[in-house]
């Protein structure tokens, strides 16, 4: 049966597991049989077009491996962390599943997350970069592949821009240059277009803003890496623009969880660049561009390759090997990089990117991510354990900022007070 494409499904295709795969030792202490009909639960955070994408893996899987039954479902991105909170408290996480760097330490550090050198005769790391393969692993225990990488740009919807005749952000300008564009634009429709997002209320944007002064959101220690002062001059910055030049909040509210740039609303919004797929189905446009984000201070480098976009088997998995070759099917094969292209980031799999063809769309995130090579530096530390909640505590504070039930003093005693009960400090 097909996918049904919205934010929750339920699929069932029939997969199986190679007749030549190595008998190893299962989660129960016997033999793993790689004939045996198995059931496993697999499931991820995006929208419509990477769904659709999953389904077509799903199918080229079950033409190799025709015994192995997988119940997929996906959600928005808060939504899908809430659902594994509560599941890994009732010990019923997914086989597989779509994971963030983001929460490696939370997940690894309770046991939730199997240890995958254990299941090397079935997923295999040798086509993944050393630099990669470590935002999946913690101490020496690789418990995550990436899938892809990305790096933080900004979107432009050209149709829009056509339309109403503006001419497109140019890229790496200050941030009061893309506010007075974003400006321009909004006057240029007579406010039927913002020319943006509110970007204060992204916590990518911030860490770019305190990277270029050289720092980072938390240091090697497990601390915040940056003041209260400095979070309120950020959100402040963004004062003007949320007076009638960015997307109302409340108009925010009514498409969620498509976001403004998605829905049409905007003609512009920073955010991963494998995000142009998504953006395009969201959309409907014919064409996006993808520029460099905003920067303050010339020759820094505040732009990263993230590999956040993961895949785990759970460690209460009754189905460890076969999880692990569903698993390695994604993050490896070429099938999975001529299906996905770079639409989950640039492929972080040398055998996935074999399969990519890069043209349209992919070639653009391909080209992007060459033309802001000198702005890449090192990757931040781990993330911090909670660091997920502080993302959404950010972006939660940043919406309320929006719609104005919070002043900037209350949200930065909100967000560090927040930080304090995470970080235990």
């Amino acid at each position: 049966m097909k996918l049904s494409l919205r934010r929750s499904l339920t699929t069932v295709a029939v997969l199986g597991v190679a007749a030549g795969a190595l008998a190893a030792c299962s989660s129960d202490g016997g033999e793993y049989d790689p004939e045996a009909e198995v059931e496993l639960t697999f499931t991820w955070w995006g929208n419509d077009d990477r769904a659709q994408r999953y389904q077509q893996l799903i199918d080229a899987f079950n033409e190799e491996h025709p015994n192995i039954t997988v119940n997929g479902s996906f959600t928005d991105f808060p939504a899908y962390w809430e659902k594994r909170q509560t599941e890994a408290a009732g010990g019923g996480l997914p086989d597989v599943w779509q994971f963030s760097d983001t929460y490696l330490r939370q997940y690894a550090e309770n046991g939730l997350l199997a240890d995958l050198g254990e299941l090397s005769e079935y997923v295999s790391t040798d086509a993944i970069d050393e630099g990669l393969l470590g935002t999946g692993a913690l101490e020496g225990t690789q418990y995550s592949l990436p899938i892809g990488y990305s790096t933080w740009s900004v979107f432009l919807n050209d149709d829009i821009l056509a339309e109403h005749g503006i001419e497109p952000y140019a890229g790496g300008t200050t941030y009061a240059e893309y506010s007075e564009w974003m400006a321009d634009v909004t006057e240029a429709t007579g406010g039927e277009i913002y020319g943006g997002t509110d970007y204060t209320q992204r916590i990518q944007n911030f860490e770019n803003v305190l990277r270029a002064e050289g720092g980072n959101l938390y240091t090697e220690d497990g601390e915040l890496g940056f003041t209260e002062e400095q979070l309120a001059a950020f959100w402040e910055s963004g004062a003007a623009d949320r007076d009638g030049v960015t997307v109302p909040q409340q108009a925010l509210e009514e498409i969620t969880p498509v976001s403004g740039f998605g829905g049409n609303l905007t003609a512009s919004e920073a955010s991963w660049s494998n995000f142009i797929a998504s953006y395009l189905g969201d959309s409907g446009a014919s064409s996006i561009s993808v520029v460099a984000p905003p920067l303050d201070v010339e020759g820094a480098q505040d732009l990263y390759r993230q590999a956040g976009l993961q895949m785990a088997v759970s460690e209460s998995s009754e189905h460890p090997e076969a999880a692990a070759i569903f698993l390695d099917y994604v993050v490896n094969s070429p099938e999975a990089g001529e299906i996905f292209g770079t639409s989950v980031g640039f492929p972080a799999s040398d055998t996935k990117l074999e399969g990519a063809t890069l043209e349209g769309p992919d070639q653009q995130v391909a080209d992007f991510l060459e033309s802001v090579e000198d702005r890449i530096g090192d990757a931040p530390p781990v993330p911090v354990a909670g660091y997920g909640s502080l993302e959404q505590k950010f972006w939660d504070l940043g919406k309320e900022l929006g719609l104005g039930t919070v002043t900037v003093d209350e949200a930065v005693e909100q967000f560090f007070s927040e930080a304090d009960v995470i970080l235990g400090s």
